[in-house]
């Protein structure tokens, strides 16, 4: 068997967080061309519905939808349930759920503060533990979870210090439960975009100007296409990584080099 060949997914079974629109959605969509089956799990149900839809029609991939918040520990265990009794096993996570707040550090309030962390980083926690339960009994299974380059620099313009710490803490994170499983035969590494090109992004018109700062300041000119994250995912996913664990993949064309 060639290399291409062993990069598939075919058989395994993947789930997503913040998997309806965005990052996530590009990565669903990839692990469901590449041969795997995918829950679409969001907290806004009707869009995973949507995008579950779509994937199955595009590519023939089973898939199902889940709405779920990330933050609530019951919610994810509902999830991790509804998804075995689909499924029978997990061979992948791709922990993805996330917020930006630009809110200046002086002026945040405590509720704004709690809601980034809850949602970046607890919300992580819990759906990579609850996928890492399933995996270590099964001994194997690969998470990946969504962190930032965010977590290496400091943005600017933009006054974002609960994202940034956020994200900081995914890495330390991956880095823990890595360690922790290496010997159990669970996998869990991080990815860490830069500013990526999504539909939401790209319409806003709030972000235009920002937009123009940061191509400004970036080596490649331009933001990433959501595209542009799939292959790591599938390569991480897949059992062409078998050794690649606690590792944190800056995609951010050159960004952080400076």
């Amino acid at each position: 068997m060639g290399i291409i060949e062993k990069m598939r997914l075919d058989g395994k079974k993947i789930f997503v967080t913040g998997g309806a629109r965005g990052i996530g959605k590009s990565v669903a969509t990839a692990f469901c061309e590449a041969g795997a089956d995918v829950a679409i799990v969001d907290v806004d149900g009707e869009a995973a519905e949507r995008t579950a839809a779509q994937l199955a029609a595009e590519t023939g991939a089973d898939t199902v939808a889940f709405g779920t918040d990330v933050t609530d520990p019951g919610q994810v265990d509902a999830m991790i349930a509804g998804f075995l009794e689909r499924y029978g096993k997990l061979d992948a996570a791709f922990c993805n759920a996330g917020i930006c707040l630009n809110v200046p550090a002086e002026e945040m309030t405590p509720e704004q503060w709690t809601r980034v962390i809850s949602i970046n980083l607890t919300g992580v926690f819990l759906t990579a533990q609850a996928a890492g339960r399933v995996m270590l009994r099964q001994g194997y299974g690969s998470i990946i979870n969504t962190a930032s380059m965010s977590a290496h620099i400091v943005n600017v313009p933009q006054p974002q210090c609960a994202y940034n710490a956020s994200k900081a803490g995914v890495i330390q994170l991956t880095k823990s439960l890595a360690v922790e499983w290496a010997g159990r035969g669970v996998r869990v590494n991080s990815i860490s975009p830069g500013y990526i090109g999504t539909d939401l992004t790209l319409s806003s018109e709030s972000l235009k100007p920002l937009i123009a700062q940061w191509n400004a300041m970036a080596p490649m000119g331009r933001l990433g296409k959501p595209e542009e994250l799939q292959s790591i995912c599938v390569y991480l996913a897949g059992d062409t990584s078998t050794f690649t664990t606690g590792s944190d993949f800056v995609v951010d064309g050159a960004f952080t080099c400076f």
